[in-house]
């Protein structure tokens, strides 16, 4: 039984959508929203920062939700899109890890903290790595999913208490961006954050679509091998 995902033509329509989504938020980020007075052009790092965590809880979200799936129906196809999107969250995370620094450079004088977000993130980070190992192991294919089904789940976990670690340990050197009034933020920093989280969500559709095509076509080619490997 073929379990693929056929994408047919929404992926090029997603396409052109994300390309001019992400030309319209580069305008906003670079020309349209004015400096911060106190941290200066090292302040727009702030758009990308913000939308590629956002982008990375969800893709995590995801997981979690494709992962229950799978246990329940044994599906491949909820195993090919919880895979795709780990590891896009991964990607996202790191984008997180690396900007956060280079932003707390500027505003804190120090790249790098051990406070409760950025240390929550970077165990989160840790946590999807790991399910990425399982995935690239040696064990059969089902026992491989089920794990990482299993991992996904656990690692969901996660998620919320980077969320909210800033206010369950009353830390007050991350500073609170999504709050009643726009977190403090001018409201052409705001409107431009705002379209750059919308950006990031259809560029995460639209890696997901990449993601589960070469996921599908890699399971092809095992079946291949292993039906060669049988002939033999």
């Amino acid at each position: 039984m073929n379990q693929s995902i056929s994408l047919g033509n929404w992926h090029k329509i997603l396409g052109w959508i994300t390309f001019v989504l992400v030309s319209v938020s580069l305008y906003f980020i670079f020309i349209y929203t004015p400096e911060d007075v106190r941290l200066g052009v090292v302040q727009k790092i702030f758009y990308f920062h913000v939308a590629s965590a956002w982008l990375a809880f969800f893709a995590f979200f995801v997981v979690f939700v494709t992962s229950i799936i799978f246990l329940l129906k044994r599906s491949r196809v909820y195993d090919v899109i919880a895979v795709a999107s780990a590891e896009i969250g991964v990607l996202f995370t790191t984008i997180v890890l690396t900007t956060g620094p280079i932003w707390g450079r500027s505003s804190w004088n120090a790249w790098w903290s051990w406070e409760p977000r950025l240390t929550t993130t970077l165990i989160l980070w840790f946590i999807y790595i790991a399910y990425i190992m399982i995935r690239v192991s040696d064990m059969e294919w089902e026992k491989k999913a089920r794990l990482s089904a299993v991992f996904g789940i656990i690692g969901f976990i996660d998620v919320p208490i980077v969320f909210f670690s800033i206010k369950w340990w009353n830390s007050k050197l991350h500073p609170t961006v999504i709050k009643e009034g726009g977190g403090g933020l001018a409201p052409e920093m705001l409107f431009t954050l705002i379209l750059s989280v919308i950006t990031f969500t259809f560029l995460y559709f639209y890696l997901l679509q990449k993601g589960i095509a070469i996921g599908n076509m890699r399971n092809k080619v095992n079946e291949i091998k292993d039906k060669l490997k049988n002939a033999m």
